[in-house]
């Protein structure tokens, strides 16, 4: 009885195993009859998934020394882990836990470490590491970290670039952090090129609105160049149970009357990419904002500028553009981006009303003088003489710094002497090479396009000037100065070329070479008093009398032009044939100290009485001019009318003012040309040997002019 339960144990016993073994061979034969991409998947899938077992039972913690090691020799810096160490997927993000951790810094930073936190709690995205150009953080817990960012003196390295450190350093790209909470920790960085010092701390507190689980504060100090700046601001993040929920943005600096306040909302802590954000900037002086940029753009007034902000790649956009400066609007766009580590700057901008008094900085005059003296405080008194050209220098330094592309229009502008409207500017800046070309405007009618270069990518600057003025009707541009629009049917066109040295306007144009041109073409013009003008006082009291004055004065064609060299323009030629008179000119004008000394005389093609055949003079200074009428010619005839009326008859004085009607018609061929005076001929075709030969009496200083002029291309005016 016995022996019959033992077999019958047995027996049951054998059974499960045979069970057993029966299963596992049918698995193995499942197994064979799998294709082998198959089974070689599985086994990675199974690989996998032992470490991960591994890795989640032990937290990784035995990764530690492995950890310095790797990381250190890939990074080349010293890594420690001094604390608690956890690598390990939670369950399928990565799970990083280190306290006391420190990443060493290179030998020429002016800190030890790189990095340093009392813990490093974060999630890593793990195919954001394989991937993606920046790691992904879901999460990111700090305790007492400083991060030192540095830039080493010669610009050529930077501390957070990591590998090799003889690479050149790269550009700062953050890891994408969703959610953070930080205590204590401190972000330090110096730019020695850009002047740059800041010092920022961070903080988080829980915050008291229910959507969002905590409120990253920041605040901070820092100087560049010079100049000292605070930062304040705090940035909350979404609770885990806010579907899709976003980081809220609120932050200002500010550096002394110049503040930027940011406000909006991001995808992340640090992700910029496709953020919405708004920015209102205020200040006394644009520049002073620019200045932070490293670049430099003309002073402005006091200012108000609010855009949408946004990051795109490496470009900063500064959309929806809109503001004021004094009393001028400005609107558009603008980017900031750093290829190749230089900073360029784009921006297309539009004014609908500028005014005249807002400009003046442009050209480096004070807006608040013009503002209270009006043109007078246009005017500098320098060594006793006044000087209107501005003085402003060009910031050379500044503008080697960075490039732009800059397109600016403005419809018109607010100006009681100043007939523009329709301003077009194309700016760009490549390398110390500036071109505002085209810039074009309507002025009176008329139309003026120009290319200006100014070259400081060398010492001394050098800026060349070529403006034209397309035919602008005279009685609209010189109306102010007693032309009237009605009866006037005379145009006037014009061409500037001119090239000079120094990083100002005064000094440009003090040492400039070139030549100026303005031509008359055929049609008519009246003024008050206009026979005075032309100095032929018997057609003036004849038409007086006979109320004839208001009859236009008809020209056949005209032109004014000087030759300049070194700063000093003489006229080559002043050559004005009306329907009764040739007009000619002599003298100049310097640049140098802005002096006059011109004399204009008409001489009658038909006989007249009264005529006083003298010229007058034109002197003074740009910002003062004067006008001599009774010239020590006139004088002279005056002397012998009256020994005339001595010896003679009163009749017989009568004989010194009058005009025999000699002068030579002009040929308008060479004048419309713009030719020099050594081109100009009569209507018979003989050289005209009375309007000069491009030289002055005197320059600046009293001396006489060396030399005579080389004959100029007729075709140098080519728009005409």
């Amino acid at each position: 009885m016995v022996d019959s339960d033992v077999h019958i144990t047995e027996h049951a016993a054998a059974a499960p195993r045979a069970g057993y073994r029966a299963h596992a061979t049918a698995l193995r034969e499942r197994w064979r009859r799998l294709p082998w991409p198959v089974r070689f998947l599985l086994a990675i899938i199974g690989f996998l998934f032992a470490i991960w077992l591994i890795l989640f039972i032990t937290k990784g913690r035995f990764l530690k020394g492995s950890f310095e090691q790797i990381v250190g020799k890939r990074l080349q810096r010293e890594v420690r882990v001094e604390g608690d160490f956890q690598l390990y997927f939670a369950p399928i993000s990565i799970k990083f836990l280190a306290e006391k951790a420190r990443i060493g810094n290179l030998p020429w930073a002016s800190q030890p470490a790189l990095f340093r936190a009392d813990l490093i709690d974060a999630r890593i995205a793990p195919l954001s590491l394989l991937f993606a150009d920046k790691v992904r953080l879901p999460w990111l817990e700090l305790r007492n970290g400083a991060v030192d960012l540095e830039w080493s003196r010669d610009h050529r390295h930077n501390t957070w670039t990591l590998g090799d450190p003889n690479v050149e350093g790269k550009p700062m790209v953050f890891p994408l952090i969703t959610q953070a909470k930080l205590a204590g920790t401190t972000l330090r960085y110096r730019d020695p090129r850009m002047q740059l010092n800041a010092d920022i701390g961070f903080e988080t507190v829980r915050a008291r609105d229910t959507r969002f689980a905590s409120d990253v504060r920041l605040s901070g100090t820092g100087r560049m160049r010079d100049k000292p700046f605070t930062l304040k601001g705090s940035l909350l993040s979404p609770n885990a149970t806010v579907s899709r929920g976003k980081n809220s943005l609120q932050m200002r600096a500010q550096a002394g009357a110049t503040i930027v306040d940011v406000a909006g909302t991001l995808r992340g802590a640090t992700e910029l990419e496709g953020s919405d954000l708004r920015l209102v900037t205020r200040g006394p002086n644009l520049s002073l904002l620019f200045d932070f940029l490293g670049a430099a753009i003309p002073d402005t007034r006091p200012y108000r500028f609010t855009s949408a902000l946004t990051k795109v790649g490496e470009e900063w956009r500064f959309t929806q553009l809109k503001g004021r400066f004094g009393a001028s609007d400005l609107a558009g766009s603008f980017t900031a981006s750093l290829p190749n580590n230089r900073l360029l700057l784009k921006a297309d901008l539009a004014t609908q009303t500028l005014d005249i008094v807002d400009a003046a900085p442009f050209f480096g005059y004070d807006p608040d003088k013009i503002e209270k003296q009006g043109a007078a405080g246009a005017i500098e008194t320098v060594q006793g003489t006044p000087r209107l050209l501005p003085d402003a220098p060009l910031r050379v330094e500044a503008i080697r710094n960075f490039d732009a592309n800059v397109s600016y229009s403005v419809k018109r502008v607010r100006a009681q002497h100043v007939p523009i409207s329709a301003i077009a500017l194309t700016l760009k800046l490549d390398r110390s090479l500036l071109t505002l070309s085209p810039l074009s405007f309507d002025m009176s009618g008329g139309h003026v396009a120009s290319d200006i270069e100014i070259n400081a990518r060398g010492a001394p600057v050098k800026t060349s000037y070529d403006i034209r003025m397309a035919p602008t009707p005279m009685g609209t541009l010189l109306a102010r100065w007693g032309v009237e629009q009605s009866g006037t049917t005379g145009t006037i066109k014009g061409r500037v070329q001119m090239t000079g040295l120094g990083d100002t306007l005064h000094d440009s144009l003090a040492t400039a070479n070139g030549r100026i041109a303005v031509i008359l073409p055929a049609g008519s013009m009246w003024a008050r008093n206009v026979q005075l003008s032309e100095l032929d006082v018997g057609t003036f009291v004849t038409k007086m009398f006979s109320g004839k004055l208001k009859q236009p004065v008809e020209i056949n064609c005209g032109l004014i032009a000087f030759t300049v060299r070194n700063g000093v323009a003489a006229a080559d030629p002043i050559l004005i044939d009306t329907k009764k008179n040739v007009m000619i000119g002599r003298g100049g004008f310097s640049f140098r100290n802005e002096s006059l000394d011109l004399a204009f005389r008409a001489d009658g093609k038909k006989i007249s009485l009264f005529s006083g055949q003298s010229p007058i003079g034109i002197n003074g200074y740009f910002a003062r001019p004067g006008i001599n009428v009774v010239s020590p010619e006139l004088l002279t005839r005056g002397g012998a009318a009256l020994a005339l009326g001595v010896v003679g008859t009163p009749i017989a004085s009568l004989l010194a003012f009058v005009d025999s009607g000699d002068a030579k018609g002009a040929a308008c061929g060479p004048i419309l040309a713009g030719a020099s005076a050594q081109a100009q001929r009569t209507k018979r075709g003989a050289p005209r040997d009375d309007v000069g030969r491009g030289t002055t009496a005197k320059d600046e200083k009293g001396r006489g002019s060396k030399g005579e002029q080389k004959r100029q291309d007729k075709k140098f005016l080519g728009i005409f």
